[in-house]
C-alpha cells in the first residue's frame, strides 16, 4: 500500500459564471520516501490539487470529491478536528509565497514553536529550543537571534528556509512543496533544492513537488505527473519522460526549454511554442482537452476523451495518437 493514494480527485469551484472544474478526475500515488513532481503551466490545477490534499479548500467556495487515502485513512471522511491533527504533523506543506504565508505580526520563533506546541505538546522553552535547532538545520545563521525577527526582516531565501523549518518541525511523513523556488534567484534556488534533498535523506519524508520548472524536476524527482486543464495527461519515471515524452503537451513543454550553449552553435533556433489557449474549465469539454492546440488531433480526438493507457512500463499517457512501446519478442 502506498503512503498516499489519490483516486478520481475532483475539485470544483462555484462562480457567478458557473462551475469551474479546476481538477477533474486526477489519480496518482506516492510511495514512502519517494518524490513525485506535478508539472504543468499556470492554471492547470497543480496548486489546487495540493490544497485539496490538505483539505484547505473552504466548503463555501468549492467541493472536493473522490478519494484521498493517507496511510490507509480516508482524509475526505475525517472530521475537521482529526484533519487538523494531521496537517503540519503527518503532512506538511511549503506554500508558494512565504511572505504572504507567514504571519507578519508574529516572530519567526513563535510561528515555528506554535506547530510544536500544538502537535507535540512542548512547553514554551522546549519549543524555543527546537525552533533554534530547526533554523540551524535549514542553514540560517545566528538562529538564537533570528527567532526574534519578523518575516519582513528576512530575505526571500531566508523566509523560504523558515517555511521549510516550520514544515519539517514535526518530522512529517509527507511534505507538499508548492513552487518552493519561485521568485528566488538562481543561487538561492540551488541552495533550497540542496536543502530539501538533504532534509529528505535525514527525515525520510516523501515529497509531492509542485512546479512548472522542468529543470527542478530533473534534479529532485523520481516520477513526474503532467497536468493540463485540470487533468492528468501523462505520468512516467523522470528519465523516461525526458527521453521519450508520449503526450504532445509534454513534448511542447520540453521543446520550450532553452538549451544551454545553443547560441554558441551559430544556429539561432526559436524556442518551440504551443499555439492556442487553454480551454475554459467552466465548460464541459468534449474529446481530448488538448485537441484544440494539438497538431496531431483528428476527429476521434475531438469527440472521444482518451483514457490513461500504459504506453511503456510505468509510463502512462492520455492520448489517442501516442504509440505504445513494443514488448520485446
Amino acid at each position: 500500500m502506498a503512503l498516499l493514494e489519490v483516486e478520481n480527485l475532483q475539485t470544483h469551484f462555484r462562480t457567478p459564471e458557473g462551475v469551474n472544474r479546476a481538477v477533474e478526475g486526477v489519480s496518482f500515488h506516492v510511495e514512502e520516501g519517494e518524490t513525485l513532481a506535478i508539472v504543468g503551466e499556470s492554471g492547470c490545477g497543480k496548486s489546487v490539487t495540493s490544497m485539496s490534499l490538505m483539505r484547505l479548500i473552504p466548503p463555501s467556495a468549492g467541493r472536493i470529491a473522490g478519494s484521498i487515502r493517507f496511510d490507509g485513512r480516508d482524509l475526505l471522511g475525517l472530521p475537521e478536528r482529526e484533519m487538523r491533527s494531521i496537517r503540519g504533523n503527518d503532512i506538511s506543506m511549503i506554500f508558494q509565497e512565504p511572505l504572504t504565508s507567514l504571519n507578519p505580526v508574529l516572530t519567526i520563533g513563535y510561528q515555528i514553536g506554535e506547530t510544536l506546541r500544538l502537535h507535540q505538546g512542548l512547553s514554551a522553552a522546549e519549543a524555543r529550543a527546537k525552533a533554534i535547532e530547526m533554523l540551524t538545520l535549514v542553514g540560517i545563521s545566528e538562529p538564537a537571534r533570528r527567532i526574534a525577527c519578523y518575516p519582513h526582516e528576512l530575505s526571500g531565501g531566508m523566509r523560504q528556509r523558515v517555511m521549510i523549518a516550520i514544515a519539517l518541525a514535526c518530522n512529517p511523513r509527507l511534505l507538499i512543496a508548492d513552487e518552493p523556488t519561485t521568485a528566488l534567484d538562481v543561487t538561492i534556488q540551488a541552495q533550497i533544492l540542496d536543502l530539501m534533498r538533504d532534509l529528505k535523506q535525514r527525515v525520510g519524508a516523501a515529497i509531492v513537488l509542485i512546479t512548472h520548472d522542468l529543470g527542478v524536476v530533473a534534479e529532485m524527482a523520481e516520477r513526474v505527473m503532467v497536468m493540463y486543464a485540470g487533468r492528468k495527461v501523462e505520468e512516467a519515471p523522470v528519465a523516461q519522460l525526458f527521453k521519450t515524452p508520449r503526450h504532445p503537451y509534454t513534448r511542447g513543454l520540453l521543446g520550450a526549454i532553452p538549451r544551454l550553449g545553443s547560441s554558441l552553435t551559430g544556429r539561432q533556433e526559436r524556442l518551440a511554442e504551443i499555439p492556442g489557449q487553454v480551454p475554459s474549465l467552466k465548460n464541459r469539454i468534449t474529446g481530448c482537452v488538448f485537441a484544440g492546440r494539438c497538431s496531431q488531433a483528428d476527429e476521434i480526438c475531438r469527440t472521444i476523451a482518451p483514457g490513461l493507457e500504459t504506453k511503456a512500463p510505468g509510463h502512462f499517457a492520455a492520448c489517442h495518437q501516442a504509440l505504445r512501446e513494443e514488448a520485446p519478442s
